[in-house]
Formats: C-alpha cells, structure tokens, sequence
C-alpha cells in the first residue's frame, strides 16, 4: 500500500456517517461533508426550489383539505379537495428526494471511512447517467399514473367521506367531512339497506350464471368443431365467431329492438304463432331472463376462440393412448381435455367473470337497469357498476357513489386476487404439481 492509499485510509477512519446524515437534515449538507460539491447543491437546489413554487399552493392545498373552503359561495371545495389531494402528492414525492438526500449521503460517508476514492465529475455523471436512466424511463409512465389513475381515484376516495349531493352542491354550498356516515347509512338507512342487498345478489347471480354460460357453450362447441370427424372446421369456426366480431353495442342495440314487448321480433314473429306474448323489458324475472341470453350470445365466440386454440395445442398421442387403455370419451375429457384447458385459460376466464361483473354497456343499453322497483333507487336489473352511474348522473348522490365504488372495487379486486392465488398457471409445475 502506498502512502497516498493509507493517507486516504487514515482520512476515512475519521469520517462518519452518522455526521454526514444528520448533516442531511438540512438538504446538501451531508453532501457537502463527503466533499460532494456538486450533487450537495444540487439537493439543497431540488428542495429549496419545491418550496419556493410550490409553498404557496401546498399551504392553500393542506388548509383546504382540512376545512374545505370557509366561505359559502366563495369557496369551491371540490378544487380545495383536488388541490389538497394534489398537495399530498408532491410532498410525497419531495420526502422522497429528501429520503434519498439522507441516504446517499449516509451511504457516501460509508465508503469513504472504508477508503473509497472521490470520483471525478466525469466518472459522477456516467455512474448517474447508468444508474438512472431506467428510472428517467420510467419517470413519464409514473407521472402518468399518478396522475390521470391515482389522482381521480384518491378524488373518489374522499368524496365517500363528505356531505356530497344534489342537496349540498358546491360552489353554492360547501362540503364537509362526515366521517363513516355514508358507509354506515348503507346498511343502516332501509331505502340504502334494501337498494344494497337487492342489486349486490343479482350482480353475483348474473356474473356465475351468465359468465358459466358462456363458458360452458363455448367449450362445448370448440369440443364439438375440434373433433377430427368433422368436416368444414374453418367455414364452422369463422360463423361461430362472428357474434364476436360484431362491434356489442350495436348487438345489444339490435337485441334490445327484437325483445320489446310491443314490437319486438321475438314476440312477434317467434311467439305469436305460439300464442305466446313475454313481457321481455316489463318483467323483471323476464328482463333478466333476456339479458342473460344476450351476454351469452355476445360472449361464447370469444371463449370459443381461446378452447379452440388451446385445444389444437394437446398432442393426440394422449388421447390415442387413453383410448387404448380402454378410457371412455368422457373419461379422456375429464382428465385430458378440461384439466389442459382451465390450466391454459383460467387467469383469462377469471378476467371473463371479473368483467361480466362490471359489464355496464349490457345493462344500460338494453333496458337502462329497468324495470324500475318500489322502494329502491336502482332497478330490477340494476347491477353495482350501473346503479353507481345512476347514482353520480341521475340523482347526483356523488358520496354514495363514490361508497359504492369503493366497495364494489374491494370486493373485485378481493376475489380477483384469492383466485389468481389459487391458479395453478401462476405456480411453478405442471398440471399434476
């Protein structure tokens, strides 16, 4: 070792990081401590200059989050909201620039007591240049999501929290913080109680019932098309997809048209011969009789598409040696056929139910959620994510919409991830693993 390696040696013994972090309480300093001119400015630059564009906007932002406006009138406190959610975020955002001040200078400090040579300014900017630019590519996406996703999403959050209706509209009036009010009137207010429970059994029993529908007729078919006897596959297929091809609002338009009461297809030209007159869009047990058909149609292509080409996808060397074991048709199905096709499908089919879950165009533009019913606001056919709309468009109930959503995305995201969990295409193994 030469007498400038232990010069520099004995200089980094005397070197603490523990100095040089508590010097980081004030921005650059510790920086400057580790003889890092340079990116110490630049730190005490970055936060000194958050504060000074941004003093003035958090200081209104955080006084209008608290109080949201003081002066009916005057006072729009949806943008102090907005404002104060936005405020939130850049200090989030500058704590963590000053997280990142403390530690660099920490860890600086720690490798010039253990002997580390200061890299010149050359060397300093090509170790950031690498380091960073995966994070300088990622900066644009974040900023997005931060943004245009989480912005509006955090605005939702709080309005569940507020006083928000056509009653109490801002700017004439101002809001307030009530708390867990509007999550408690769910189940404790009877119109709120009964309106819940109503529409939450029938978005269940229509996403199982009409999602299991799709599914099983379109596997039946890809089985049935996929079988080597049959002749014409590709004529076959191409008409089997073409529900799926067809842009769905205006099948739904189309289907709506065909099953009205009065002059609908369905009851005039189907039925009527049998003596038969449906209320397809005044009965509700009819009502949902009719969408259930229609999502089946709309959605069986799509899963007929996706059996298919995993069906194609299965060696007929298992099946030829099922059948000379002496394996039934159903028996190669059961444990050739099916396991292969959920193993392949089953994160697309759990979107499938998640989907049909929150499948708004359906409702609304084949009866508009009708028909109505006594006592609730939203009606017979009314599932969570079309009362919802109803709910901020219709009667202007913005706080019990934005409690709704945020149920209805608890309860999505809960079952969506407890079965993803549970899919074994997300483990590592085969199928018998």
């Amino acid at each position: 070792m030469n007498g400038k390696q232990v010069r520099d040696r004995n200089a980094g013994n005397s070197h603490s990081p523990r100095i040089a972090m508590l010097l980081s309480i004030i921005p650059g300093l510790g920086q400057i401590y580790n003889r890092r001119y340079f990116k110490g400015v630049l730190f005490f630059g970055i936060i000194a200059a958050f504060f000074i564009v941004f003093g003035n906007f958090l200081n209104i932002g955080f006084w209008g989050l608290v109080t949201l406006g003081t002066l009916e009138g005057v006072d729009d406190s949806r943008r102090l909201l907005i404002q104060g959610i936005v405020s939130v975020i850049l200090t989030v955002f500058a704590l963590g620039v000053y997280w990142i001040n403390l530690v660099d200078a920490k860890k600086d400090a720690e490798r010039i007591s253990n002997g580390w040579r200061k890299t010149t300014l050359r060397e300093g900017f090509n170790n950031a240049w690498d380091k960073g630019f995966p994070y300088a590519l990622v900066a644009p996406g974040l900023f997005m999501i931060v943004f245009v996703l989480i912005l509006p999403l955090l605005f939702m959050v709080a309005l569940a929290f507020t006083n928000y209706n056509i009653y109490n509209s801002p700017p004439k009036f101002l809001l307030s913080w009530v708390g867990v009010e509007n999550f408690l009137n769910v189940f404790s207010v009877p119109v709120w109680r009964k309106t819940f429970f109503s529409v939450l059994s029938w978005t269940v029993v229509w996403t199982l019932v009409a999602t299991t529908l799709q599914i099983s007729l379109g596997l039946f078919l890809a089985v049935i098309v996929n079988d080597k006897r049959v002749k014409y596959k590709k004529l076959i297929r191409t008409i089997l997809i073409l529900p799926w091809a067809v842009p769905g609002f205006v099948s739904i338009l189309t289907f709506a048209a065909m099953f009205n009461d009065q002059f609908g297809a369905v009851n005039n030209q189907l039925l009527a011969p049998l003596g038969l007159n449906i209320p397809w869009l005044t009965d509700p047990l009819w009502t949902k009789i009719a969408i259930i058909f229609v999502e089946v149609w709309l959605g069986f292509a799509y899963i007929f598409a996706l059996f298919t080409g995993v069906l194609q996808s299965i060696s007929e060397d298992w099946y030829e040696a099922a059948e000379v074991d002496g394996a039934s048709r159903w028996q190669r199905f059961r444990n050739i056929t099916l396991p292969h096709v959920l193993f392949a499908s089953a994160p697309l089919l759990i979107m499938q139910y998640t989907g049909n879950f929150n499948n708004f165009n359906l409702i609304y533009l084949f009866n508009q959620g009708g028909p109505p019913v006594r006592g609730q606001t939203a009606g017979s056919t009314d599932i969570i994510i079309s009362w919802v709309y109803k709910l901020t468009f219709d009667t202007l109930n913005y706080n019990m919409a934005a409690v709704i959503s945020i149920m209805l995305g608890v309860i999505v995201a809960g079952i969506a991830f407890f079965q993803f969990k549970r899919t074994r295409s997300f483990k590592e193994g085969g199928i018998d693993g």
